[in-house]
């Protein structure tokens, strides 16, 4: 009966103790390349974490910023890790939206991650989010493409001479357009790229009282002269076309010249996705009249909002997709050429990826020179470049991409997008007080 007694009493002990909680965290993030493989390789991280399991939403950029934005300022808690940029960690964080990472792990190396990129994710000395990758701007051309037509692409090319090669490497007969840049509406499709644009004519979104500036002569200029190259040079669809659509017609030999995000380098880089990897060429985005605010800063970040309630197994997921462990593993998976770039040091003086990547000390010049509080000639009450750090700028800036893509179009002229543009903004900044005292 004791034997018997001693039975049941581990049994029940046995039944009663506790499995151990799963947690299942739900991921939002962008379609972008380097983002899929994050999603694929995760497979490492859940191994190592039995007890976590992870659901992925994967959303085109436009999609995934509105679902997000909808979501936080709601408190909906819908999402675990989100996927955001500079436009977002400071000002969410500020508003109590995000979790702080206030405690990261020794072992994390946080110091190892650039300064400017910790500083643009953060608010009150705060930092709201680690950086997945971060990126500028450069000018992709095609190497074979210029040489068959005899001419050579400048170290610091202008926005003009963009438009004399394109013309000249422009053969639509054998599907190779000359120009390609992005003509998707949104706040970061379209506006993103043509803002730097305009920022290197001398144009700026607004004067130091807040007045809208879209009605400048030089708008004018950065504007004509983009929807010109696209007019001209560029692929059919042009204004259907964002930052997905464009890499992949570059990576298919469709485009010979591409400005756009430095992160692309490393995926027209990987044999398996690119067929152009012996034969792109690298260079400094191109000016129009100045230097300044001609290329951007951006980084795609992972955050953990307020509203989440498994903050602690969200955390352990961005440690791990964000550390030196992971850019490792990224290069074992696909070759150090791949590796998400612009965010660690570590990074930049290992000779591996320096040997494999013919285009980082470009990246991180770029990313270095890019100044998000000095990016216009005249001064301005914002900080940003390739945006206007202020939270009514994703609802203006989305509402001007429409008018942007509509001129790309031809649906309007570059003068009736701009003074469309210009009355939206100045109805939307009075709605919201500006100026405020």
């Amino acid at each position: 009966m004791r034997v018997m007694r001693t039975l049941m009493t581990g049994l029940l002990a046995a039944v009663s103790m506790p499995a151990l909680a799963e947690t299942t965290l739900t991921i939002a993030t962008v379609n972008n390349n380097d983002m899929v493989v994050m999603q694929r390789l995760s497979d490492t991280f859940e191994e190592a974490h039995p007890d976590i399991k992870l659901n992925w939403v994967v959303l085109e950029e436009n999609t995934l910023r509105q679902r997000l934005t909808t979501d936080i300022s709601t408190s909906g808690g819908q999402y675990d890790v989100m996927t955001i940029g500079l436009f977002e960690a400071p000002m969410w964080g500020e508003r109590g939206w995000l979790s702080a990472f206030d405690t990261v792990p020794a072992d994390y190396d946080l110091q190892d991650v650039f300064q400017s990129v910790r500083d643009g994710l953060s608010s009150g000395g705060k930092l709201f989010a680690l950086p997945f990758y971060a990126e500028s701007q450069m000018t992709f051309y095609r190497k074979d493409l210029m040489e068959k037509a005899g001419v050579t692409m400048p170290d610091q090319p202008t926005w003009k001479d963009i438009g004399e090669i394109g013309a000249k490497i422009h053969d639509p007969a054998n599907g190779v357009y000359g120009v390609c840049l992005r003509g998707k509406p949104g706040w970061g499709e379209n506006v993103g790229q043509v803002t730097p644009v305009a920022n290197s004519y001398g144009a700026r979104w607004f004067d130091m009282d807040w007045k809208a500036q879209l009605d400048s002569p030089q708008w004018k200029e950065a504007l004509t002269t983009y929807v010109d190259l696209l007019k001209n040079y560029g692929p059919p669809g042009a204004s259907s076309n964002g930052y997905n659509e464009n890499l992949a017609l570059f990576a298919s030999g469709k485009c010979g010249i591409w400005v756009d995000a430095t992160v692309s380098a490393g995926f027209l880089a990987d044999p398996e996705q690119s067929t152009v990897i012996d034969k792109v060429g690298y260079t400094h985005p191109p000016v129009g009249k100045f230097e300044k605010g001609n290329h951007s800063l951006w980084s795609w970040a992972l955050a953990v909002p307020a509203s989440s309630k498994s903050q602690e197994a969200a955390k352990a997921f961005i440690y791990w997709a964000t550390s030196k462990d992971y850019i490792e593993l990224v290069a074992k998976d696909t070759g150090w050429a791949t590796v998400p770039p612009g965010t660690r040091k570590s990074t930049y003086d290992n000779a591996e990826y320096t040997a494999a990547a013919p285009f980082a000390k470009l990246t991180l010049d770029m990313i270095n020179t890019a100044d998000m509080t000095d990016a216009t000639q005249e001064k301005v009450p914002y900080a940003g470049i390739s945006f206007v750090g202020i939270p009514e700028f994703q609802s203006i800036g989305t509402s001007v991409g429409q008018e942007f893509a509509a001129a790309i179009a031809g649906q309007k002229s570059v003068d009736d997008a701009l003074k469309a543009s210009q009355d939206l903004t100045v109805r939307a900044m009075s709605q919201a007080g500006y100026p405020k005292k």
